[in-house]
Parts: C-alpha cells; structure tokens; sequence
C-alpha cells in the first residue's frame, strides 16, 4: 500500500505540473492543435511563424516554471507545494526564459532557412543540409540544458546559452542519452495524437529527466574541479614546502660559512 500511495502521489504531481505548463502557454498548444487536426496538409506550416512569435512569451517561461518544480523534485524536496513554487519559478524566471527564447527561436530560424536553401542546392552542397540537421540536434539538447542551468544557477542569459551549448558539446553520450530518452517519450506521447499522455505528462516528465541528467553531468564536472582545485592545492603546498626546505639549506649554508669565517678571524 506504501508503494501504492508513493506512485499516486508521483502521478499527482507529474500531471499537475503539466496541467500547469499547458495552461499557461495555452496560445501556443491551440495553435499546434488546430495545425494537427486540420485536414489541410499545409495548416500547421502556416501557423508556425506565429507559433515561433509566441514560443518565447508563453511556452518558456512556463517550461522555465516545470523545471523550477523538477529541479525541487530531483534535489530531494519532493513536497514541495506544486502551485507556489511554479508560479514563483514562472516569475523569477520569466525575463531570462524570454529573452532566452527569443535567441533560441532566432537560432533555430536561421537553421530552418539554411536547410531549405542547401537541399535545393546542387549534389555538392546538398551534402550541407546535413550538418544543418545536426546543429538542430545540438541546439535542440541544449535547450534543455538551458532551462536547467537557468533554474539552478546564477547567471547572465548569455552565459547559461554558452554554457548550456558547452555542457551538451562537453559530455556527448549524457547528451545523446538525454536526446534518446526525450525523443522517445515525445513519440509515445504524439503517436495516434494520445492526448492524454501530452496533457498530463509529456512535459513534466521530460523536464524532470532533463534536469535528471543535467545533474548528474553538473555534478562530475564539480567533482572534476574539485579534485583538480585539490591537486593544484597540493602541488602549491609541495612547491611551498620544497621552497622553505631550500631556504632553510641556504640559511644552512650562510650559518656554517659566517662560522667559518668566524673562526678564520680568530686565528
């Protein structure tokens, strides 16, 4: 009955943070829903410019909001009050989220219309697009990672876009774990358009790997500086100590021969 409870209780909270990320990016889901069920093949190509216009001033600062809950939930605060503590995380992060996205949407503008230009392209620079596919991986991994470091630390939102970028580049095989896993439960969630799956877990559960796994690489790159402030520490104390050791042998040295002449004078 005490697992029992323990699952409810998780289910409770997963859905309930989901409810709250669609609730308050509502413009972007409706648009991308009424895309979806459009018979018209070409309806959700039309709504994307509006749907990247509102991404930065809905969808993030409520994603922002669902990291700042599984960021409590995977530091070990699991009861947590869910309303607080998203709206509080919504509000304090909702500027950075903003100006985030908006570099973020720009990025990935700038990728779209450079894939498209080179696929028309000759066999040669056709080969171009590629690479234009895996820029929209590594962006797309960083996004995530952006959110966390956002949520957990302090700083400018050039910095946590640079180094949300250097984290995914700096550990790829967390990142194609975190590309794999999130692909995989955005699939399970879109497939046969199970709504049910999108309006009460897809995006928290993503989150709260996300962050999963952006701590977990946040923690070894800590524990790598440690012990390398560590070693640092023990080589200066070892340079510190031989370079005491010398001066004594050089006091040594002036003793013995002020003895010396000493004792010539003497003499």
């Amino acid at each position: 009955m005490g697992g029992l409870y323990k699952i409810s209780e998780w289910i409770m909270r997963l859905s309930v943070i989901n409810l709250l990320w669609i609730l308050c990016s509502i413009p972007v889901f409706f648009l991308g829903f009424m895309g979806l069920v459009t018979p018209s093949p070409d309806a959700l190509k039309s709504m994307l410019p509006l749907i990247a216009i509102l991404t930065p001033f809905t969808l993030f600062p409520a994603t922002a909001a669902m990291f700042t809950v599984a960021r409590k939930w995977v530091t070990g605060e699991e009861d947590v009050p869910l309303l607080k503590t998203f709206f509080r995380g919504y509000k304090e992060n909702y500027l950075q989220s903003m100006v985030g996205g908006l570099i973020f949407v720009i990025i990935y503008v700038i990728i779209t219309v450079n894939y498209f230009f080179y696929v028309k392209q000759g066999s040669t620079l056709k080969v171009l697009a590629i690479l234009f596919i895996a820029f929209t991986v590594i962006v797309s991994i960083a996004l995530f990672n952006y959110f966390s470091i956002m949520v957990h630390l302090h700083m400018k939102v050039l910095q946590i876009v640079k180094n949300s970028i250097l984290i995914t580049i700096g550990n790829p095989i967390n990142s194609i774990v975190m590309l794999l896993c999130n692909g995989a439960i955005l699939y399970i969630c879109l497939t046969k358009l199970n709504f049910f799956l999108v309006v009460f877990f897809m995006g928290s559960i993503m989150a709260t790997f996300s962050f999963w796994q952006f701590n977990r690489s946040f923690t070894k790159i800590q524990m790598k500086q440690q012990e390398l402030e560590e070693k640092e520490q023990e080589r200066l104390a070892e340079a510190e100590a031989e370079e005491a050791a010398q001066n004594d042998q050089s006091e040594d040295q002036v003793d013995k021969h002020n003895f010396e002449q000493n004792e010539k004078n003497r003499d």
